[in-house]
């Protein structure tokens, strides 16, 4: 709900956050507790994955190299964005998509390094989002990347009953 949310401000040239929606989130996080924080990074982990999994078959399809071709923009967009990923978490999120990208699970990737810290949080949900958009560019369709998490959750459920 969040990347997708992110998405909508993203393409309706919404400049301007949302101070209900920010409040909204701050809620949500707080309700959290330290159990929720973990799910909700995991989560976020998962998507990313699950993006990386998709570019990466895709570029397979093209005979490209996942890494190669998602690589140097995501980080070439991460210098731009120094308010959302100061220069100390740019190693950390593009680790985390080279180990996504090669099927590693983001998580266990992670996980080696400690615990997420605060001025982490936000460049993860931020790698999220742009690899959730640069998908809907790639398929010219800027809700593909939340159906393809939203026919993923359906699938798993059908297959679990």
């Amino acid at each position: 709900m969040m990347i997708d949310s992110r998405l909508k401000a993203i393409y309706d040239d919404n400049t301007e956050p949302d101070p209900e929606e920010q409040e909204m989130v701050a809620q949500f996080a707080a309700s959290l507790g330290p159990e929720g924080i973990d799910a909700l990074l995991d989560g976020t982990c998962t998507l990313i994955y699950m993006y990386m999994k998709w570019l990466r078959t895709m570029c397979e399809e093209h005979d490209k190299d996942v890494i190669e071709y998602v690589v140097p923009t995501h980080v070439a967009t991460m210098r731009m964005m120094p308010k959302t990923f100061s220069p100390e978490v740019i190693p950390t999120m593009t680790g985390l998509i080279i180990a996504a990208g090669t099927g590693l699970s983001p998580n266990l990737w992670r996980a080696q390094y400690g615990p997420w810290t605060d001025a982490e949080m936000t460049p993860l949900e931020a790698t999220a989002v742009l690899l959730a958009e640069r998908i809907n560019r790639i398929a010219d369709d800027t809700d593909f990347a939340t159906r393809l998490i939203t026919d993923a959750l359906s699938r798993s459920d059908q297959n679990r009953r």
